[in-house]
């Protein structure tokens, strides 16, 4: 099966400004997503997609080639993933190159263990949309979630006679660290692009999303007392080709 890594980093980022190119633990946020993805495939089959010249420029000084800049419509706040997932699919695909499936590495979910996301990688067929890193959320809609009904009043988001939340069904958030995804499932239309999802459970330290500055200063903790173990490293590969022009 032949897997493309795309690597979103888009250059608007209202959060944290520059996040994809600020140094977290002595390195530009976006190289840890590269760094993950040299440890799984050649930078052949890895795609950095971006409409920032300041990440393009970057990310050949790392020795990964740039096979395109995204178009600025697909660079917006409001514009979803899935326009640039299938941007770089229609990509390779009018080079020649096809993919069977998409493993989605996002930048602003830097830590990742790599044998757990070798092991979702197996758990992916054919038979499944998608395969993506969650975590059992403590927000468990059964029992402490609540929305305003039409006369003001608050009543659970799910029904159920639940006295304990231990009793109730568990209930899964994605992380954000890993989306694998079937390219085929990918092209259908909504709602039939991901119907059959199966999950596979990453740790809270796995499950770092970083949207604001608060996030940013408790990556840099986890960092800095080692309580992650981000213990691969990649060396910068030389002699990335130029950027074509797209």
């Amino acid at each position: 099966m032949k897997t493309l890594f795309l690597i979103p980093a888009r250059g608007g980022s209202k959060g944290i400004p520059g996040k994809n190119l600020r140094r977290l633990g002595g390195k530009p946020l976006i190289c840890y997503a590269i760094d993950t993805a040299r440890q799984l495939t050649g930078d052949e089959n890895i795609c950095v997609s971006t409409d920032d010249e300041k990440i393009i420029k970057a990310v050949r000084k790392y020795g990964l080639r740039v096979p395109f800049k995204r178009p600025a419509r697909l660079a917006t706040d409001t514009a979803p993933m899935y326009g640039t997932l299938l941007h770089a699919i229609d990509f390779f695909e009018k080079q020649g190159i096809k993919f069977d499936a998409l493993v989605l590495l996002q930048p602003t979910s830097p830590f990742r263990n790599l044998s757990l996301l070798k092991k979702a990688m197996k758990m992916f067929d054919n038979s499944a949309d998608m395969v993506v890193s969650v975590k059992e959320t403590r927000s468990n809609p059964y029992f402490v979630l609540f929305e305003e009904n039409r006369d003001g009043f608050l009543v659970k988001s799910k029904s159920g006679n639940f006295t304990r939340r231990q009793d109730c069904p568990k209930v899964y958030e994605y992380t954000g660290s890993f989306f694998v995804m079937n390219i085929a499932s990918l092209k259908k239309k909504p709602p039939h692009r991901f119907t059959k999802i199966r999950k596979f459970e990453t740790g809270d330290e796995f499950s770092v999303d970083l949207d604001t500055p608060a996030d940013w200063e408790w990556a840099e903790y986890l960092l800095k007392t080692k309580k992650v173990n981000y213990a691969y490293k990649t060396k910068k590969r030389k002699n990335a080709t130029k950027t074509p022009k797209h």
